[in-house]
């Protein structure tokens, strides 16, 4: 491909994985503070969702793995503009599953392909919990793109 997207930052609102238990404040303190709330509940289930837990969902190998999957499932994509801004929403299950994944921006192809590289990390997550029981957690995170 004529051009490579280089991922220069995926900023996570939660920044706790691996090694550190507790959210921190950065996140939403309620479902009511999340960003485009109201697009996000025609395309997703929020029922008994929460942004803040006492353990915050991991993923398994913990952030850097995140990171390193993520952007090895997610697809190169040519583009004319210099950067792009995408938030990626998705929940993460009592079970540890994610669903409903959405990515909310302005171009369809970027929003699609970071859809896309959620739902081929298929990998169940240790789940939020809240009183040692575990919780529906909705995750956010921007994702900023730019072109070299």
């Amino acid at each position: 491909m004529k051009n490579f997207i280089i991922f220069l930052g995926i900023f996570l609102n939660i920044t706790t994985f691996g090694q550190q238990k507790e959210v921190k404040n950065e996140n939403p303190k309620s479902i009511s503070e999340v960003p485009n709330l109201a697009e996000l509940r025609t395309k997703m289930k929020l029922d008994d969702v929460v942004t803040q837990a006492d353990t915050a969902p991991e993923f398994p190998g913990g952030m850097e793995a995140f990171y390193r999957t993520f952007g090895e499932k997610m697809d190169v994509i040519e583009e004319k503009s210099r950067k792009i801004n995408v938030r990626v929403y998705f929940i993460v299950e009592k079970n540890g599953f994610v669903r409903y994944v959405t990515a909310l921006g302005e171009n369809k192809k970027h929003l699609q392909a970071a859809e896309t590289a959620i739902r081929r990390m298929f990998v169940r997550w240790k789940p939020a919990m809240i009183n040692n029981e575990p919780v529906r957690f909705l995750y956010t995170f921007p994702l900023a793109l730019k072109k070299y």
